[in-house]
């Protein structure tokens, strides 16, 4: 091999290095405005998404906080069903991205609107399941399809922040066992108590999905419940959005509770604080405050729900 080629090979390397990034933000020049929050969704539906919300943030921070860094903030929920009952089949903690979070934005002195995600590697890594799945790259390639057909014009960009090193679990997880005769009353009782205690500790339930609902055609469903909360702290997202915008690929996050049929145990988890830390490399105390926050408040109400 030449020194050239040597020198070009390295090169490509230190950029896939440099650039690779758990976070994927696709962009485009806006300034007639006519690419908005609506026509995205729009595209995603027709690539057969499934939307759980798509939720203007701007009037919330101005109305916490007195003012926002963006024209256009937007925090988008969604899933596609086919694909997870799929993925369902092997992995029952789909409900970790089932719906997945992107975030919609524009700031304040510019025309780019730009729209962030997960990777597929990304959402492997957190379920701890092959990288090459299958599903989750299908996913990865819809939105991609979804993302060109709203923004043709776009591109996706890369930061130059490298994902950091953590040696905390990037998931949190709890289980419960139940009455096999009474665990739907059981239920009934985690949930009241879960949802009780959100708003007192500064949560917002942004959303509830029944994910068994769109499964019961699903002749492989095999659950009992599988119920998915779309949980938001609105300082976690407001602070890290100040340097990390993107971060709305992990706002809101995704509580999972379910029960496998003929099992006595209920499932509880949420991809943590620390995936924001890690894939973001936030350094901004802050912003770091804000989330250590959220996750000792997040752990301490789901321990209160489970005792």
């Amino acid at each position: 091999m030449s020194r050239l080629v040597k020198t070009v090979a390295f090169l490509s390397l230190l950029a896939t290095s440099l650039f690779a990034n758990d976070v994927r933000v696709f962009s485009v020049e806006n300034s007639d405005g006519k690419i908005t929050a609506k026509t995205i969704e729009s595209s995603f539906k027709k690539a057969g998404f499934y939307i759980s919300d798509n939720r203007d943030m701007n009037t919330p921070f101005k109305k916490q906080f007195g003012e926002t860094d963006f024209k256009i903030y937007n925090l988008f929920t969604l899933y596609n069903i086919e694909q997870v009952q799929e993925l369902s089949k092997k992995y029952s903690n789909f409900g970790l991205f089932a719906p997945m979070s992107m975030s919609i934005y524009t700031k304040k002195g510019e025309n780019t609107i730009n729209v962030s995600s997960l990777t597929a590697a990304t959402m492997a890594k957190i379920m701890g399941i092959p990288a090459d799945n299958k599903q989750l790259i299908t996913i990865e390639n819809l939105v991609t399809k979804a993302l060109k057909d709203a923004m043709p014009k776009g591109v996706f960009k890369s930061f130059k922040y490298k994902v950091s090193k953590t040696d905390k679990k990037l998931v949190s997880s709890y289980t419960m066992e139940m009455d096999p005769e009474e665990w739907e009353d059981e239920k009934d009782e985690v949930q009241m108590t879960f949802e009780g205690e959100l708003k007192p500790n500064g949560f917002v339930q942004a959303g509830f999905t029944d994910v068994n609902y769109d499964f019961k055609e699903n002749k492989y469903n095999k659950f009992d419940f599988y119920d998915v909360y779309s949980i938001c702290k609105l300082p976690v997202i407001y602070n890290v959005a100040k340097t990390r915008p993107e971060a709305g690929a992990f706002a809101p996050c995704s509580l999972y509770m379910y029960k496998e049929s003929g099992k006595n145990i209920m499932h509880m988890a949420y991809p943590n604080v620390y995936n924001w830390i890690s894939s973001l490399s936030i350094d901004d105390k802050k912003a770091i405050d804000a989330l250590e926050d959220a996750q000792k408040r997040m752990v301490d109400i789901l321990t209160a729900s489970t005792e």
